[in-house]
């Protein structure tokens, strides 16, 4: 029997041969023999060795469909069973109501039925928590793990599905059935793919690189984000508290941590000035933002916030105060003209588990905001 090391060496191979051209007749035969001793897991490392290799992510993406139609035998017998909370049967399960909506959803195009392409289409657009969950969860914990590459190539998957739900959404709402029934057939196509490559390789390497309390851990980050309409009844677990490891100069927070410097130069990078005023009323903190608005020194810490305002306005301050205090409003906004530029001026309640602590001003230069129109994507920057 060959060493792991040759077999994964040999599968490399195969891969490139496809990628310069080869058919899948001239190396099915030597790459089953090669494949029905790897694991999904082995697939993965070697689709990760190829990019860092130079074969872009785009290409290894173009050529998983033909490498898996190769592979599928044998992946298909290491088939993974879960229990039901477990993230992965969350996720497998949606996986095959969403293939259901595909098909579904070419039907009731062939039969011109709008009501249930719409009712389709609502579901289909319910399914982007299904995809955020993966991408700001269980793909960042697989990373962890330095498995990089698989994850980015599925994201990049989600992102072709979603620009094919696009088109589909918009087939729908002019009820061009035509061309709904392409896209449908199109979107049916490329879940199976998608869905084969991350039930059979990618779920496989992470239940293999992962332990228990990781995939707790995913799992109660899931339900934060939230289920789909069509996703079955979630199987609830208890979670356990996790206290934050303690490290000198670090301050924890429930969602990471950060240094003293590096939360200071964060509050007074941010485009707003922040101003802090606790539960009794006293200012606390405000930032050093690049172009402050409203002078601020820190003469004024430990200060009244009453004493901050003229006169004439103390009773407003108050009010807001004594509102925010009571429970009744969560809010308070202004907005003025100076010096030729739009001023945005918000206090925010802040609350501990529903116990009022403070407040927030936050003040903004609105100015150039107003001005937006059009998209401006992140690709498009420059």
């Amino acid at each position: 029997m060959e060493a792991l090391g040759d077999k994964k060496g040999v599968l490399k191979s195969i891969i490139k041969q496809l990628h310069q051209g080869a058919s899948i007749e001239e190396v099915r035969e030597k790459a089953k023999e090669i494949l029905k001793d790897l694991t999904p897991a082995e697939i993965a490392e070697v689709e990760q060795e190829l990019v860092k290799e130079g074969i872009s992510r785009e290409e290894i993406q173009k050529l998983c469909d033909i490498h898996l139609e190769i592979f599928k035998e044998a992946v298909e017998k290491k088939a993974i069973s879960l229990p039901e909370w477990h993230p992965l049967y969350i996720l497998m399960e949606e996986h095959k109501i969403l293939l259901e909506f595909a098909e579904k959803l070419n039907k009731a195009a062939n039969e011109n039925d709008a009501e249930r392409v719409d009712k389709i289409v609502h579901h289909l657009k319910e399914a982007e928590k299904h995809y955020l969950r993966e991408e700001n969860v269980l793909f960042p914990y697989i990373e962890k793990h330095g498995i990089t590459e698989p994850p980015a190539i599925m994201w990049m998957e989600h992102d072709k599905i979603r620009e094919m739900k696009k088109k589909i959404y918009e087939f729908a709402e002019k009820k061009d059935f035509e061309r709904l029934k392409e896209m449908a057939i199109a979107l049916q196509k490329m879940l199976s793919s998608h869905f084969y490559k991350e039930n059979n390789v990618l779920f496989p390497t992470a239940l293999k690189v992962m332990d228990e309390e990781e995939w707790k851990d995913i799992r109660q980050q899931f339900d934060e984000i939230g289920y789909c309409c069509f996703t079955p009844p979630v199987k609830k677990i208890e979670y356990e508290e996790k206290p934050c490891e303690e490290k000198e100069g670090v301050i924890n927070f429930e969602t990471g941590s950060l240094s003293k410097e590096e939360l200071e130069a964060m509050l007074n990078t941010l485009p707003v000035d922040i101003t802090f005023v606790d539960k009794d009323d006293t200012v606390r903190y405000f930032s050093q933002s690049k172009d402050r608005i409203f002078v601020r020194t820190k003469a004024i810490i430990g200060r009244k916030v009453q004493n901050c305002h003229p006169g004439k306005s103390v009773h407003i301050v108050n009010k807001i105060l004594e509102e925010f205090k009571k429970g009744n409003r969560d809010k308070a906004e202004f907005w003025l003209d100076m010096n030729g530029r739009k001023i945005y001026i918000r206090y925010f309640a802040v609350r501990k588990n529903g116990e009022y602590i403070g407040t927030i001003e936050v003040t903004q230069d609105i100015t150039d905001i107003k001005k937006i129109e059009g998209e401006k994507r992140l690709l498009d920057w420059e």
